[in-house]
């Protein structure tokens, strides 16, 4: 389901998409579409999919600091300018976290390629997702944790437990241990990683 465009980028891995409305489809995404945690792709033309995950998101109301009086009831001013409608929306920061080629090989890790403004962004279903984070093994695998880290600034750490509470509803015993080693790290890192020694 497609649920945003890429309007610009903050830097190589940290993109902004706008979530696309009624002006743009009959069905516009909901906000669970489009929620906290939520993995997207980015198809490009060589059959080659950029994931990504939501992790930010952002109101645009240029309306906000206009107090002055209207000539017409809001109602009335679509008829009178169409793209009224459309200047308020939503905006939501993607963080890239690696690539599923052609050949459907799957790496973590920071795309080598550039996106394009214009891109699609499509919603990813949880089976895509358990997908993108097996290996050949059938291991669970989270090879941007630290990408995670460096670029989501204060998300980062609600971020990782989002994730790894999506990734542990469907997955081995073993891997699910190892999720909740992580989890237990990142519950420290949340109630110590302020303090100062």
């Amino acid at each position: 389901m497609k649920i945003a465009k890429i309007i610009s980028s903050n830097s190589h891995i940290d993109y902004i998409g706008r979530v696309i409305d009624e002006l743009d489809t009959a069905t516009p995404p909901t906000s669970e579409d489009y929620g906290f945690a939520q993995f997207v792709n980015l198809p490009l033309e060589d059959e080659t999919e950029i994931v990504g995950v939501i992790y930010n998101s952002m109101l645009v109301n240029p309306e906000y600091a206009s107090f002055g009086p209207r000539l017409s009831p809001k109602p009335e001013l679509g008829n009178f300018s169409p793209d009224y409608l459309n200047e308020q929306g939503f905006l939501i920061g993607i963080l890239l976290l690696g690539v599923k080629n052609s050949l459907e090989k799957i790496t973590h890790g920071v795309p080598r390629r550039v996106v394009p403004a214009g891109q699609d962004v499509y919603k990813i279903k949880s089976n895509e997702v358990k997908n993108f984070h097996t290996d050949e093994n059938d291991c669970l695998q989270i090879h941007y944790y630290s990408q995670v880290v460096a670029h989501a600034g204060l998300f980062a750490v609600p971020l990782l437990e989002a994730i790894i509470e999506q990734l542990s509803l469907d997955c081995s015993e073993s891997d699910n241990q190892r999720l909740g080693v992580l989890k237990q790290t990142l519950a420290w890192q949340r109630a110590f990683g302020g303090m100062r020694l």
